[in-house]
């Protein structure tokens, strides 16, 4: 069961270990907000893993947060004032994701900060951000953050999070009585997807036959895959991010796994599925927040892959990149119905936003502020069956966003 304290294993330093370290930055946090800087410019902060294994999905999610300020820019700003964005690496690492948002409040005086890619990293910045009465909009997937005790009236969560991943996947791949064994990065992103699965499985009436955790980072998974063969299930679930999961996939694709179990996992990755070629990935299922290959059936995706395209030489969107754009995108939407920066006039604008920004209706739920959108389930192709170099996935289906697909605000501990 994940923790607050949760260690990213590459830093072996927990994100409250991290902020505790930080006593001088953070003995700040009790002073007095400084006022704003004098110019009328609308700065967003956009804290992300520039460096380390999550950097492919970083630099799309720039890429798109760039182009939703570009937009907005284009057509005259917010009440006229222009927008900048205002991007930092946070390095995987919480300490330097708190440093780096405390640096964007006090430093740059932003005035909202949207971004991160890790689960712990996510609630390190949301402890600053809280901390100074600052809008942020989280753009990881996590369950943790819309728990009570990390949730304030600030934050809100642009990405789909662990639950609604394992839930809508599981019902795609999953059936009863099947036996489902578990690979699982040992940290939050992992114990949180493992956690979701359990929970769909049990309720599909599925049987769990085993675990195991690797760290994360892990470059070989060799001593796993026997113990997984061993298991006999009908589908292995892979529960990790970044390079973790195309190394995972290619070595269990080069024992044979796929000859005896689907794979299946939470979050089917772009940037991954590219790394290591369709031959690897073939037959993998997962979910997914985007792909651009909704614009057959959505007009919003055709006009947002139509924005990308013009602004990256041809170029089309990924899952990841789609959540900077999307993230950025609401807060400005909101930003614009409130008419400006005032704090609490854009928090109220964003709970009660109705945004169609890249895939169809979405809207951020009043208890927890989680964002209720659709989730994708995708099918990785054979190279046989690619109409061009683009064309990765199988769309299998589009479950509907619905407050429904959520965990209960009273189960998170909300008043009701």
């Amino acid at each position: 069961m994940p923790t607050r304290d949760t260690k990213l294993r590459r830093t072996g330093v927990s994100r409250r270990t991290a902020l505790m370290g930080m006593s001088a930055g953070l003995a700040s946090l009790a002073m007095p907000r400084l006022g704003r800087a004098a110019d009328d410019t609308i700065r967003i902060g956009f804290p992300t893993p520039l460096t380390g294994p999550f950097a492919a999905e970083a630099r799309d999610q720039v890429k798109c947060a760039e182009l939703a300020v570009k937009l907005v820019n284009d057509k005259g700003g917010i009440a006229g004032r222009k927008v900048e964005l205002l991007v930092r690496d946070d390095k995987l690492n919480a300490g330097e994701a708190a440093t780096r948002t405390l640096e964007l409040i006090e430093k740059d005086k932003v005035h909202a900060v949207v971004g991160a890619l890790s689960s712990a990293v996510q609630l390190a910045v949301n402890e600053v951000t809280r901390a100074r009465g600052v809008i942020y909009v989280s753009i990881s997937q996590s369950d943790t953050i819309n728990e009570v005790k990390d949730f304030s009236k600030y934050t809100f969560h642009e990405a789909l999070n662990p639950h609604m991943t394992t839930a809508v996947v599981s019902r795609q791949t999953i059936k009863k009585g099947m036996k489902v064994a578990h690979l699982a990065a040992d940290y939050a992103y992992g114990h949180e997807m493992l956690r979701g699965f359990k929970r769909a499985q049990a309720a599909i009436g599925a049987d769990s036959v085993g675990e195991i955790l690797h760290p994360f980072g892990a470059a070989d998974y060799s001593t796993f895959m026997p113990r997984l063969m061993s298991m006999r299930p009908d589908v292995l679930c892979i529960s990790n991010f970044g390079r973790d999961q195309a190394n995972a996939i290619k070595q269990a694709v080069d024992f044979g796994i796929k000859q005896q179990m689907k794979i299946v996992v939470p979050v089917i990755l772009h940037n991954q599925r590219l790394a290591v070629g369709p031959d690897v990935f073939e037959g993998v299922v997962g979910g997914a927040n985007y792909y651009w290959g909704l614009e057959a059936q959505n007009k919003t995706a055709a006009e947002f892959n139509k924005a990308f395209r013009a602004a990256n030489g041809g170029a089309i969107p990924t899952d990841y990149g789609a959540y900077g754009y999307s993230g950025v995108g609401s807060l400005l939407q909101a930003m614009q119905a409130a008419g400006g920066t005032e704090t609490d006039k854009v928090v109220t604008a964003l709970e009660g936003l109705q945004y169609d920004i890249t895939k169809g209706p979405q809207h951020y739920r009043k208890c927890d502020h989680q964002s209720v959108q659709s989730v994708l389930v995708l099918e990785s192709k054979k190279k046989s069956a690619m109409a061009n170099e683009n064309d990765l996935f199988a769309i299998l289906a589009s479950d509907p966003g619905a407050d429904e697909m959520l965990r209960s605000c009273s189960e998170l501990g909300h008043a009701t």
